[in-house]
């Protein structure tokens, strides 16, 4: 496929795209070009509002587990930046200073493991647990089993590293499954299983169709997602001025796959220049965040701003994050009747986590 080509593609798809249904969900995905490792991410949700934190290391923690549950303890060893909805070390994704990226997805076929002697961390913790430990993907697979997840929100992540390294993490019939290496040959994930996704993507290859699926099923989704990366993998002269050619082709591979009614955040993580960009729902223009700019030891204030805003960053606020919690939750039809006590809780988690070096 031919850079002009390529180009035509994605256009077309983006066109398409525009005339989908608002049932669009979560996509994300991973490519290596001309040096670059990018990863990119549609987040499909009811609500769009949220937070970037600027999150520390040697910061210790334990994870807010109600009994009979055990904790989970941790010391931040990295620093990162994160998407957060939910309050402050409850992120969605983000990027810690090794480029390790964690990101989320639903899938309505996740069942995490029943309890066990093992420590415990909620859906939205084992995110930031992963960022505060892991340099690597790799280093996730490795230990994916310490702790166990406690909830009962379906979910399953993409993770990527500087080096290429990408996994699948899912919980299926209360088992860890993950997909690396050769077990992962299309770095994409969206709302089925990763196993399902591969099968389909590979019997629309054996069948020799030529059209790429224009419907926003997440099996759609994924094979256009596949696609593209794997056209950008080959055809190296196919970038396009901007922010970076392969940051803004990921950006145009995202349109392919964004819903007009539902995606909230599209971001593209450069990786090996630890370098986040991102545009909104209600402000689609790119903004960039670099973690080189953040002071990121602990002895240092914690940083957040809006993500709507303008990437004024100031010093973290617990009423803000309160107000944060009460939106987005009372915004979310199975968390409105949330008790407020239980919302409190939460906001209060940060107190909790202290500066050790």
């Amino acid at each position: 496929m031919t850079a002009m080509k390529l180009r035509t593609l994605i256009a077309a798809i983006a066109g398409w795209a525009a005339l989908i249904s608002s049932a669009g969900a979560c996509t994300t995905f991973c490519f290596e070009r001309n040096g670059s490792v990018v990863f990119g991410k549609n987040y499909d949700f009811g609500i769009g509002y949220g937070m970037l934190v600027v999150n520390k290391r040697g910061v210790a923690k334990a994870s807010r587990i109600e009994p009979p549950d055990r904790p989970a303890h941790w010391t931040s060893r990295y620093g990162s930046v994160t998407f957060n909805q939910f309050g402050r070390e409850f992120p969605s994704g983000g990027m810690n200073e090794s480029g390790l990226v964690v990101e989320l997805m639903w899938l309505d076929a996740s069942q995490y493991p029943p309890p066990d002697s093992r420590p415990a961390v909620g859906v939205l913790e084992w995110i930031q647990y992963q960022l505060d430990q892991f340099a690597t993907a790799a280093e996730v697979v490795a230990n994916a089993d310490r702790v166990r997840i406690a909830s009962r929100t379906p979910l399953h992540y993409l993770v990527a590293d500087p080096s290429g390294g990408c996994a699948s993490v899912e919980f299926l019939e209360g088992k860890l499954v993950v997909h690396a290496g050769p077990s992962l040959p299309v770095r994409a994930l969206t709302n089925d299983t990763y196993g399902s996704s591969l099968a389909f993507l590979r019997e629309r290859d054996r069948s020799g169709a030529r059209d790429l699926p224009t419907g926003s099923g997440s099996l759609e989704r994924f094979v256009r997602a596949a696609v593209l990366v794997r056209a950008l993998e080959r055809d190296g002269n196919a970038g396009i001025a901007g922010n970076g050619p392969a940051v803004t082709d990921a950006f145009r591979v995202l349109e392919s796959a964004a819903s007009p009614s539902r995606t909230q955040w599209s971001i593209a993580y450069d990786l090996k220049n630890l370098r986040i960009h991102f545009r909104t729902r209600a402000n689609p223009k790119v903004r960039s965040v670099a973690l080189a700019s953040f002071d990121l030891s602990c002895r240092a204030p914690v940083r957040t701003t809006d993500v709507d805003g303008g990437l004024v960053f100031g010093d973290y606020s617990s009423r803000a994050n309160r107000a944060l919690i009460e939106k987005s939750y009372r915004g979310v039809d199975f968390l409105r009747e949330t008790p407020a006590a239980e919302l409190d809780a939460a906001a209060a988690y940060p107190d909790t986590t202290a500066c050790v070096r």
